[in-house]
């Protein structure tokens, strides 16, 4: 150890004050020689004590700075040897060349020196290739932190089991909150007697109570159709594991009684807060609700939503009083705009076209100038008749605009009105939702995920047959300053038509009130009967679709193109409801390319199968028996191997998130 009297800063003034003394004493002598040598004895002494002390003080420090080494030296080897921390050298082949025995005591083995990575945990080979610095794996259950430090070519292992099961505890014991919706409640039991309504309701109630008791949900009645549920998400997940089988449970138990009673529950997770928990509950309701109930929905704070069940036609169950309020607000939003502008989705179909007419009409007998959106450049041949038609009517034809013309004339007291479609990311130009502050949704189709955001007015029933049938119940409450024309009514009879493939499928008798209304207003069947002919070059494409056609599994048909082939939407939506008329098949999927990159799949059942749950697992949507989706980017092959795994899952009592 260096003396401290070597450095500069303290070696330098003890010289200066050396030499002072020593003149000192030099002076003393000079006048008393006596008191001069004992001075001079006095600091001699001083100067030995002080030598003694100096080498005894630089003895006792590196005493113990030699303690202190070895002691931190035997603490480091203790900490290395016997820390509950896992310590690993490797050299450039993944070889272990080092482990402390805490490490190779976690894989019950004498020693790991000489085995490779790839033999002792092969997850870590990836993990120090790929560049990360640190991971959880698990290593024979249990779970480790690694941290990776390539430069030493060194791995240290925290075993982190016991937080990771603490975070996982706590996960599971999160609370969540359940509405539970008796579907139809009020209109079943309105006509029975109370017998009949006492039963039903007691098989209902015990049903849930049971099924809260086998899983600890906390299930409280807060009214004559709702319940409130307690739960956490331990228990979530094994309902999700049920598929809530309790929604066919009460299904099948009502259906003795010959009523159609079904559960609607929303579900909030994934918060603390029981407020936030409250709304994304009523949230999953509302959305369960507005796709046509019988089905469970989940939403999380992300916005992902889950679907269980929904394997039921929807009954109808709007009210003429519903209509007429809806028509009222209507009206009042399109006297407060200084215009009103309709637009359908892309590529729209005669239902989009007819419904958008429609709409027309209620701005022209409120006096309103009104302007349909329709891009020239994305029609389907389905539509193209009707529009030659309109054609011939120039004063309505002119209410027809590009988005171009749109963005151009709307201003901040325009009114938008969208039609069959509830979806952003399918109306026609979603620059004209951007720019709208006044926005109102009216459809049919059941309500997915994706919505239009923030709409003044929405008027969505699942259970219409079409938006066409929608907006004529409108039109009849709507002033009658304007009589309505033979095109106009035939557009709307023609939306209704098409959609109900001629009344066969989702047609309530509301449907036909509505196709009476427009036949008396000089709707002309002949005239869609003309809308919905087709050439003969499309019948044959469609005919060899068919042909390509085969049974899947348990009556689902699945036909695929081949891949240098292109069709329009409408041949592939015709020949998966031709493929439904066949003997033996109670679901088809048609799958064919739209164009290079774009794949179409339509979907048809006959209510056994929700081919919309199917075709939302595929990003479309739709109906419980009318659906489809678009695939980017993937060949048939690959399309049609989704499709199958998908309805797999479905088959086996799938979800759709």
């Amino acid at each position: 150890m260096p003396s401290l009297y070597e450095k500069p800063l303290v070696r330098y003034p003890i010289y200066v004050l050396i030499a002072v003394t020593v003149i000192s004493v030099l002076f003393l002598y000079f006048f008393n020689w006596m008191i001069g040598l004992l001075v001079t004895v006095l600091l001699g002494a001083a100067l030995l004590y002080l030598r003694k002390a100096v080498v005894d003080f630089q003895t006792e420090m590196e005493g113990y700075i030699t303690t202190l080494s070895y002691r931190l030296k035997k603490v480091g080897e203790e900490a290395l040897m016997e820390m509950p921390i896992g310590i690993m050298l490797y050299n450039d082949q993944y070889v272990i060349e080092w482990t402390n025995p805490f490490l190779t005591s976690c894989f019950d083995e004498d020693t790991l020196v000489g085995r490779s990575l790839y033999d002792v945990a092969d997850s870590l080979v990836p993990l120090i290739k790929q560049e990360i610095n640190s991971e959880t794996i698990t290593l024979h259950d249990r779970k480790f932190k690694v941290i990776i430090k390539r430069d030493d070519r060194l791995l240290y292992f925290f075993d982190v089991t016991e937080q990771i099961e603490i975070e996982q505890q706590y996960e599971n014991e999160r609370t969540a909150l359940a509405l539970i919706f008796l579907d139809n409640y009020d209109e079943v039991t309105q006509g029975m007697d109370d017998q009949t309504r006492s039963a039903i309701n007691s098989e209902v109630t015990a049903l849930l109570n049971k099924w809260a008791k086998d899983y600890g949900i906390f299930l409280k009645r807060i009214s004559s159709e709702r319940f409130l549920g307690v739960l956490n998400e331990n228990i979530l997940i094994k309902l999700e594991k049920t598929k809530f089988s309790i929604l066919d449970e009460v299904r099948e138990k009502t259906t003795v009684h010959n009523v159609s009673l079904t559960l609607s529950i929303g579900i909030g997770t994934g918060v603390s807060s029981l407020q936030e928990l409250g709304d994304l509950a009523q949230s999953s309701l509302d959305l369960a609700l507005g796709r046509g109930g019988d089905q469970v929905a989940i939403k999380q704070t992300s916005g992902k939503v889950k679907f269980y069940g929904g394997k039921t036609n929807p009954m109808e169950k709007r009210t003429r009083v519903r209509a007429r309020v809806i028509s009222h607000a209507l009206k009042e939003i399109v006297l407060e705009s200084d215009k009103v502008v309709i637009m359908g989705h892309k590529f729209p179909d005669m239902d989009a076209i007819g419904s958008a007419i429609g709409i027309l009409k209620v701005a022209q007998v409120n006096e309103k100038e009104g302007f349909i959106v329709l891009d020239p450049n994305a029609l389907d041949s389905g539509v193209e008749q009707l529009l030659a038609e309109v054609k011939q009517n120039p004063e309505l034809w002119s209410r027809f605009i590009t988005p171009e013309e749109a963005l151009e004339i709307m201003t901040d007291e325009t009114l938008l009105i969208v039609v069959d479609t509830h979806r952003p990311s399918l109306v026609i130009d979603e620059r004209l939702l951007a720019k709208s502050e006044h926005v109102i949704v009216i459809d049919h189709h059941r309500r997915g995920e994706e919505f239009i955001k923030d709409p003044i007015l929405v008027y969505m029933e699942p259970y219409a047959s079409s938006t066409a049938e929608l907006v004529t119940e409108l039109l009849e409450y709507q002033p009658k300053s304007q009589k309505m024309n033979m095109i106009e009514a035939t557009a709307l009879l023609a939306g209704i038509i098409v959609d109900t493939k001629s009344f066969t499928l989702r047609t309530g008798s509301r449907t036909f009130d509505a196709a009476s209304y427009l036949r008396a207003k000089g709707a002309d069947t002949v005239l869609v009967q003309k809308f919905m002919k087709e050439d003969i070059e499309n019948y044959v494409k469609r005919a060899k679709l068919i042909q390509n056609a085969s049974i899947y599994r348990e009556g689902i048909a699945i036909t695929s193109a081949e891949e240098n082939q292109y069709f329009e939407q409408v041949i592939i939506a015709q020949t998966a409801d031709t493929l439904l008329t066949m003997n033996g098949v109670v679901a088809s999927f048609v799958i064919a390319k739209r164009s290079e990159g774009c794949i179409s799949i339509s979907a048809r059942s006959l209510g056994d199968i929700n081919v919309q749950v199917i075709m939302e697992a595929l990003d479309g949507g739709g109906h419980l028996t009318n659906a489809a989706a678009q695939m980017y980017d993937d060949t048939l092959q690959e399309a049609e191997e989704r499709l199958k795994a998908i309805i797999d899952d479905y088959l086996e009592g799938g979800e759709e998130s």
